[in-house]
């Protein structure tokens, strides 16, 4: 199965999950990352390769972002090569 990272500003991310958890139940494979403000930006990249190994099952792993050119997308662009 692909794996699922779904990265927004805030706590978009996490609330995404809910709704689509709350429609199809619960799913695996599937994580989130929120980055806030004030936030460690080195952290949250490293949060976000944390949670492409943890769905990566070795079908691939599908980083989703809320915001092209945005902190999230900039962030998980970065560690495309990792």
């Amino acid at each position: 199965m692909i794996g699922l990272v779904l990265v927004t500003h805030g706590q978009l991310a996490t609330e995404f999950r809910h709704a689509v958890e709350h429609v199809v139940g619960p799913q695996d494979n599937f994580e989130t990352v929120a980055i806030g403000a004030d936030d460690d930006m080195e952290q949250r990249r490293a949060d976000i390769v944390d949670a492409v190994a943890r769905v990566d099952t070795g079908a691939g792993v599908i980083v989703l972002t809320d915001m092209f050119g945005g902190t999230p997308s900039n962030l998980a662009i970065s560690v495309m090569e990792s």
